[in-house]
């Protein structure tokens, strides 16, 4: 059987806005109380996913949220109508709003972490919601979320959906922004590679000390046990906690891996040289490649700003390696001339580069990798999951005149109060359901 790796990227919601809510995420703040374009950003994505799928990669789409989410909010004790909970919300808390109203769900690389069946005792593929527990916008997103995954992969004889882990720090779990795979081939067992922030239950580990570590070992110990790995095809590595503390608040933001090639930044972990020896030791042949980016090369505020390791790596039919990078990428002479050197370099596995507009996630802390969650599925599994969600042309057409219809291309924060977006907001996302065969997965439709 054929076995691929197909890229879900997220679909930007209509509340995209620059509300600064991320600590951490250097971007997220430095962008915060500008006006956004949610239009603009939704149709962004879906011209990655498009010119992706015309390459031949299979590309699929996940939903976004509900937003803004009326519902948590009257668990806080706002009461009356819709209208007056907005209201009576941006009045007395105006940040619990703005955190009701992001659009993060975008990110889809923090929406879960995903095992293939390869890798999997049971044969099946596991997915389990991440609870993003560090910061409340996100938090309040794992129960939509794991709906969507199941009316996405509905077939229970191919496809297995735990809940997300306890929601405490204890087991903070950031979802596949931690998470890597190395294998030969994607239909082969291969070694996932889960890296941590932080040891919640060990006080005396080293963590960062300005900004948080959101992964913790127990979370990811934890999904490690429920998804049946092996354990010795399992590696688990901290992330340099002095990095965390410059802006790389998941690892996906200072290192990438496909298949048999990690690409990473020489200060992303702890004891760096022993968790090379580990990957190589559990992948078990010598053809895994590290491509290691020199400090001297690519400072970490370079790589922070323009998310060179916020990348997707791409598997060619050749045998080469496509990196795709956000534009940030070019007009950063350091990091240029970077790409270009390996670009030159025969004995380096990256062959080929796509470069993405995608400025509206951009300002908000987000790039390439992180619009994207990753599923190798082979010819069953893909066969079984629900073809509306898979991009084609006609797919990406009837999206973008759907985006077009219902999309504001300006909102700010003050906007976020208008009881008008709500309801454009969930009269769009009740058709979308229907362009997806999703089913019933918001609180509004049940």
């Amino acid at each position: 059987m054929k076995t691929i790796e197909a890229n879900f990227d997220g679909l930007v919601g209509l509340t995209h806005n620059y509300a600064g809510l991320s600590q951490g995420n250097k971007a997220s703040i430095h962008y915060a109380g500008k006006v956004a374009n949610p239009r603009e950003a939704a149709l962004q994505g879906l011209e990655k996913m498009k010119a992706l799928s015309e390459l031949g990669f299979i590309q699929g789409v996940l939903a976004p949220q509900e937003r803004p989410d009326v519902a948590t909010l009257r668990r806080l004790g706002f009461t009356g109508s819709d209208s007056r909970v907005l209201s009576d919300a941006a009045q007395q808390m105006p940040a619990v709003l703005a955190a009701c109203c992001s659009a993060s769900s975008m990110w889809t690389a923090n929406a879960a972490t995903v095992s293939p069946s390869a890798d999997c005792a049971d044969g099946k593929v596991h997915f389990t919601p991440a609870n993003l527990i560090n910061k409340f916008h996100r938090s309040i997103e794992h129960d939509v979320t794991g709906k969507i995954l199941k009316s996405t992969f509905n077939n229970p004889d191919h496809f297995v959906h735990h809940q997300a882990l306890p929601s405490t720090e204890y087991f903070g779990d950031e979802g596949a922004a931690n998470h890597t795979r190395f294998c030969h081939e994607y239909g082969e067992q291969g070694v996932e590679f889960f890296v941590y922030g932080r040891e919640a239950f060990n006080p005396q580990s080293t963590s960062p000390q300005k900004y948080p570590a959101r992964q913790s070992l127990e979370a990811s110990q934890a999904v490690a046990r429920l998804h049946q790995l092996d354990p010795d095809k399992v590696v688990f590595a901290q992330q340099n906690p002095v990095v965390i503390d410059q802006g790389v608040f998941h690892n996906d933001v200072i290192a990438v891996g496909n298949r048999n090639l990690l690409f990473c930044h020489e200060q992303a972990f702890v004891e760096q040289a022993g968790v090379y020896e580990s990957l190589r030791k559990a992948y078990g042949s010598q053809d895994f490649h590290i491509v290691e980016v020199a400090d001297q090369q690519v400072s970490i505020a370079q790589a922070v700003g323009t998310y060179l390791f916020n990348s997707q790596l791409l598997s060619l039919d050749n045998g080469g390696t496509m990196i795709v990078v956000p534009s940030e990428c070019e007009n950063e002479p350091a990091v240029w001339d970077y790409l270009q050197s390996i670009l030159n370099d025969a004995s380096c596995p990256i062959t080929d580069l796509k470069v993405f507009d995608l400025r509206q996630s951009m300002n908000n802390g987000g790039g390439p990798a992180c619009l994207r969650l990753r599923v190798v599925l082979n010819d069953q599994e893909l066969a079984a999951t629900n073809q509306h969600c898979l991009i084609n042309n006609q797919r990406f057409a009837t999206l973008s005149r759907w985006v077009k219809k219902h999309y504001r291309d300006q909102l700010s924060e003050k906007d976020l109060a208008d009881p008008l977006l709500l309801m454009e907001s969930r009269t769009a996302l009740d058709e979308l359901t229907h362009i997806l065969n999703l089913g019933s997965v918001y609180p509004f439709q049940n």
